[in-house]
């Protein structure tokens, strides 16, 4: 039998609450490959039941927990190019004027 539009409205609910529960005091954060901890960069770390947490090297304080079918979703628009940045001077696109 189905879950009602209801009934996954809670389950994901239930979901975020035990996920924002979890002690990550002892988790292990990772950044990408190449860079330090002493730069700016995003690092994760991962959680039981495939869960991940997010946060910025330069604020460990704010932590954004997701959960395997989110973090799932996430990566698969990454990696389909969901993400990709238009080019601009910002970010290295264009040339400087």
């Amino acid at each position: 039998m189905a879950e009602t539009e209801e009934e996954i409205k809670a389950r994901k609910e239930r979901e975020r609450d035990e996920l924002y529960a979890l002690d990550i005091s002892g988790v292990e954060w990772h950044g990408a490959p190449g860079t330090s901890p002493d730069e700016e960069r995003v690092e994760i770390a991962y959680l039981p039941d495939g869960a991940v947490a997010m946060r910025s090297s330069l604020d460990h304080d704010t932590v954004l927990r997701y959960t395997e079918a989110e973090w799932r979703a996430f990566v698969l628009g990454a990696r389909d190019g969901e993400f990709d940045l238009e080019p601009t001077e910002r970010n290295g696109g264009l040339a400087a004027q």
